[in-house]
Parts: C-alpha cells; structure tokens; sequence
C-alpha cells in the first residue's frame, strides 16, 4: 500500500465517523504514522507503507474515530509558531489564546505571572519573544506542571521559567508586572452543548468552573491587585458573551483603562486592564 492509498482510506474512516476536517485530519495522524512533518508529507504519498507505520495509522484513525483530539493522538501542537506537548491532562492550545500573546506583547514586561498555565504555551511563549523576561507558571494540576516543565526544557526558556502548584494565587509569592490567564470560563449549562472532542477528552476542571462561569474571573479580580505592580497590566482570555462582566468585576478592584480585544472572527475574546500608577515602576524588583 502507498501512502496516497493510505490517505485515502484513512480518510474515509474519518468522514464515517462524522469527525469534521476529515481530509486535514488525515494528513496529520498520517505524517505522524510516518515520522515526518505534515509539510513533508506531499513527497511521500508515491511512497510504499512501512508495515509498522499502517500499523501506527491504525491506531491513530481509531483513536480519532473515538473523537480523541488530533493534538493528543500525536502528542504535539503549534502555537505562536512553537511546538508544545500536549497530553490529557491539558487543554489543547487554540489558535484564538495567541490574541491573548499578542497583546501581552504590545509593551515590554520584566516579570509576569500565567495563572493556570496548563501547557505552558501562553508563558513559554511571552519568554521566547521577550527574552529578557522571566515568569511562574501556575496550575493547579501536578500533572500539567509537568508538562509545562517539560515544554519549558524542550524550547529553551527553563532557567527563566519557574512552575508551582497553586490555587490561583494562595501559594504565588512577589509581585509582577504582567499577570496572565486563559481561566476555566464555561458555563457548567454550556458543556453538554460542547463538541465531544472537548467534552469527552480534555479535563473538566480547565474547561469550567461550574455555575455561571465566572468563578475565576471573581478570584482573578480579587487577588491580582496584592501581586501586580502599580502600573502592571493584567490580559486574560474570556468567552465571547463574557466582556461586561468581566470589565465589570475588574472595575470594583480599582482596575482602569479596561479595553476588549476581538479574535479573527470578530468575537470578543481578551481583556486588558491596568493597575493605576507610574508604569516606570513595572519590571522593579
């Protein structure tokens, strides 16, 4: 069998089992079964099958049968043009979370926190383009931190990335002059309605907070003013019906210049927000 013949097949499988971007999926798991990047995979498909890489395909397209998202199948996703493991234990990175990078990015940082950093994408991600920066990575989940840590190692920014075990800000010591988040923000009513890639393979507890919401937001709000410099911004991540409440709980702790930013799709998606004061303090130990 050559792989052109493989592809074929595999992605008939696919649109079977209802999986959308069948024919994209089926490139990747495809590359993955080959050991090579799916840029490549366009030289390869005249190419005679290994036996074990059918067998690696195999598995794979049954796995994403299964609704099992493609970046946990292989292990790997890119974002902000670097590649990140990705396991059960984190959510998978969404091109939407790089508006987040994006305009973190619009003013030098020395110090910034990432609350639930899962991954790790969204702070690995402000080091590699800030290099002079260092930052903590939060997350409640021990097997995530070792995720984070392992991405951290694997795109060079270790030594200036540190991760810890912590309850939103409970165990985080300093302050900072950038604080980061992409917080559990459905709705516990919304996550029946989520598609079961989402639903039935990422865990619940960085998918929602439960009720409303907005849990995170509310313990966001209240303890970032004690760990932010005066001047200090603070970006986070919000579901696209969520901008007037989140202005409005930022707001009662003093925060100003509160601004929403829009995804390529023209839905609300990040919010910043600023401490006042001096910003010639931010980045001060």
């Amino acid at each position: 069998m050559k792989a052109q013949e493989a592809l074929i097949a595999a992605t008939r499988r696919l649109k079977e089992a209802g999986i959308e971007g069948a024919p994209g999926d089926a490139r990747r798991l495809l590359a993955h079964a080959l050991g090579i990047g799916p840029d490549r995979l366009t030289l390869a498909l005249h190419d005679p099958m290994p036996e074990d890489a059918i067998g690696r395909l195999d598995l794979a397209i049954a796995a994403r049968e299964a609704h099992q998202p493609v970046a946990q199948i292989t292990g790997k996703r890119l974002f902000w043009g670097h590649e990140f493991r990705v396991t059960r234990d984190t959510l998978d990175p969404r091109p939407e979370t790089e508006i987040l990078v994006q305009v973190a990015l619009e003013r030098p940082f020395v110090h910034v926190l990432d609350l639930g950093t899962g991954t790790g994408c969204i702070l690995i991600s402000l080091l590699k383009s800030m290099p002079f920066a260092a930052g903590t990575g939060m997350d409640l989940s021990p097997a995530a931190l070792d995720v984070a840590r392992e991405n951290a190692t694997a795109l060079g920014v270790v030594k200036r990335a540190k991760f810890q075990q912590s309850d939103w800000f409970s165990a985080v010591p300093g302050r900072f002059d950038l604080i980061v988040s992409n917080p559990p923000y459905i709705a516990q009513a919304e996550m029946d309605g989520l598609s079961r890639d989402v639903r039935e393979w990422e865990p619940h507890s960085a998918l929602t907070p439960g009720g409303d919401g907005l849990d995170a937001y509310r313990a966001i709000a209240r303890g970032a003013p004690a760990r932010l410099m005066a001047g200090g911004r603070i970006v986070l991540e919000i579901g696209p019906t969520q901008a007037a409440a989140v202005t409005d709980l930022l707001a009662e702790q003093g925060f100003e210049q509160i601004e929403t930013r829009k995804d390529l799709d023209g839905r609300d998606r990040v919010i910043l927000a600023h401490k006042p004061g001096k910003t010639d303090d931010c980045g001060a130990s």
